[in-house]
């Protein structure tokens, strides 16, 4: 289930991608206007299903974590971060299952 939320301190909107069990999976940028919030939420649907859209990162820390990317190479959203490598594969496989779920909006 996708979230679209509009930041308090911004005024600027987010997405994120929630799995089953309400964890976050998967957050977005921050957009202007919600039109192009929405854009990336279709843009992640679009995505999702392809693994080589998926790119695994380090961070500084040690964890690993991921990025989803469009067609044109841009970030549309990243991962929290994750101890394992198991752990991180299950998150990109949750993205593509969940990704097909509704849109709920908490700015209405």
């Amino acid at each position: 289930m996708f979230e679209i939320y509009q930041s308090e301190k911004t005024q600027k909107f987010h997405f994120r991608l929630k799995a089953g069990n309400g964890e976050i999976i998967l957050t977005g940028q921050a957009y202007k206007d919600k039109a192009s919030c929405e854009n990336g939420v279709a843009s992640v649907k679009r995505n999702a299903t392809n693994e080589s859209r998926f790119e695994i990162k380090d961070s500084t820390d040690g964890k690993q974590y991921f990025v989803l990317k469009a067609s044109n190479g841009q970030i549309i959203g990243q991962s929290q971060m994750y101890k394992t490598e198991s752990g991180l594969k299950n998150g990109i496989a949750s993205v593509g299952k969940n990704c097909d779920g509704g849109c709920k909006d908490l700015t209405a």
